[in-house]
């Protein structure tokens, strides 16, 4: 084939795979968008690569689908939309650039998932709060750059918070870096050594290229590196736990909760969503929403390096007092549940089967940004709608996530089904349609537009789509990167 020895001209020996079952793979998706196979798959190594790749992507307008993450896609977003493509597999791109314990940052490039991150900041008693137990595969490159929500809203100095700065090769060829990296010379250990450790997120210039590429679904450019701030690990942690017999008894105290920020972690979940995390197959998880209670709040409270137990002890008596004024009841536990036994299933990483997916074979999300306020109206509507369809509103998980100091709040609706059965998919399938259209005209904001929801969300802004296609045509004049995503 000449394509492929052509590629293989321009990366190397094997680093081209055109086997069927290999290929096939990377357009597997719980997705319900129409996916094709890749034409080849290609794992550059390096930035140099990937550049010299989308050059020769512009010369042969091939279409690339950069991929990072192992596994099946969950939501879509790196599985290609257009037939003969060629997926950009960074998976194998693993190393952990560097850490600097003082300014508290790591460089990391697409294949390093968050326990291979975190071995390496444990050497500096360093760590990165990371989303509810990812994939154990998942890239956290890929987990920053789509603006994946974060147990720790408290250290979201921005929106996209850990991501600062990152080497992309833009649709068109270029390669560059970006933010505080951009204003020095294109060489990224040059750098380090000239003590330049890549902190800050804006720039070069007065441009901040990051919000171009942040939840972009690699549309605009393919990333090659990023450096992340990280937290200090604590010494001290507690993962406190209060129960609710409804999700609006929670609102005040979330509300002056956030607003103290003496919260580490916080986040909501509902019995069933709670019960997909503990069970490790159908029957624990039936088991586990028998005993828990209709909805859960964990609060984390850390101590760390200065006064950490006076940190703690004050933090937490603050927080627990709180809980008492909103009628509530925050402790080290509930019944049959530890606030430790919590901490460990949120905070790890998921090996084998998703734990979403532990139900019932498979799920589909619905997830978007709104105002705490709101949470309960879209639970009522979400609900209603399934019932409706004659889907068991019992089964809906419920997560509930602040983002960025809590100035907006993720929202979660999780369907688990059963994939072998047509009647089960068939009815999930229109669920999604109808809930994610009836969420956005409630005023639900699709910040991470996979599939439909792209059309819902940039539709009702015609000028702001219009900008967003003139901008694609600027980074990417040739459309060649992850086309039928974004604007379609």
């Amino acid at each position: 084939m000449a394509v492929k020895e052509d590629l293989v001209k321009t990366l190397g020996d094997g680093k081209v795979l055109d086997d069927p079952g290999v290929l096939a793979a990377y357009a597997e998706s719980h997705s319900f968008d129409l996916h094709f196979p890749p034409w080849l798959a290609v794992k550059p190594d390096s930035g140099e690569a990937v550049e010299s790749l989308v050059k020769w992507a512009n010369r042969t307008k091939t279409p690339l689908v950069p991929v990072s993450s192992g596994g099946t896609r969950l939501r879509g977003g790196s599985a290609p939309s257009v037939p003969g493509a060629v997926a950009v597999d960074l998976s194998g791109m693993k190393k952990v650039r560097s850490v600097n314990r003082r300014h508290r940052i790591a460089v990391v490039e697409p294949g390093v998932t968050y326990d291979e991150l975190n071995a390496a900041l444990e050497k500096e008693n360093l760590t990165l709060p990371g989303s509810l137990k990812p994939k154990k595969e998942k890239s956290v490159l890929a987990s920053v750059l789509e603006g994946e929500p974060r147990l720790n809203p408290m250290i979201q100095w921005s929106y996209f918070d850990p991501l600062r700065c990152v080497e992309v090769t833009w649709g068109d060829g270029v390669r560059m870096f970006t933010g505080e990296a951009g204003g020095g010379i294109r060489d990224l250990e040059k750098q380090q050594s000239e003590e330049k450790w890549q902190v800050n997120m804006m720039g070069p210039w007065m441009l901040d290229f990051y919000r171009v590429l942040t939840a972009a679904q690699g549309s605009m450019g393919i990333v090659t590196w990023a450096s992340l701030k990280c937290a200090v690990k604590p010494l001290l942690h507690t993962l406190f736990i209060a129960s609710a017999d409804k999700l609006s008894q929670l609102e005040g105290f979330l509300h002056k909760a956030m607003w103290t920020r003496f919260p580490d972690e916080i986040f909501v979940l509902n019995k069933s969503q709670l019960a997909h995390l503990l069970g490790k197959n159908s029957e624990e998880i039936s088991a586990w929403r028998e005993i828990l209670p209709p909805w859960i709040v964990a609060v984390g409270v850390a101590g760390r390096e200065l006064l950490p137990e006076q940190r703690f002890e004050a933090r937490s008596k603050d927080l627990i007092d709180i809980a008492q004024e909103n009628g509530l009841n925050l402790a080290e536990g509930i019944p049959h549940l530890s606030g430790s036994t919590l901490w460990k299933e949120a905070s790890g990483t998921c090996d084998g089967v998703y734990w979403k997916d532990r139900y019932a074979g498979s799920h589909r999300d619905i997830f978007f940004v709104t105002r705490l306020d709101k949470t309960e109206q879209f639970l009522t509507c979400v609900r209603t709608l399934a019932e409706e369809a004659g889907y068991p509103a019992e089964d809906i998980g419920v997560y509930i996530q602040p983002k960025h100091l809590g100035s907006a709040w993720h929202m979660e609706f999780t369907f688990p089904y059963d994939p072998a059965s047509a009647k089960q998919t068939r009815r999930v399938k229109a669920l999604f349609a109808k809930a994610s259209a009836e969420i956005a005209r409630l005023g639900g904001y699709y910040s991470r537009p996979y599939g439909q929801w792209a059309g819902i969300q940039l539709n009702k802004d015609a000028q702001s789509l219009r900008v967003l296609k003139r901008l694609q045509g600027i980074f990417d004049p040739n459309g060649i990167l992850n086309p039928g995503k974004l604007t379609v």
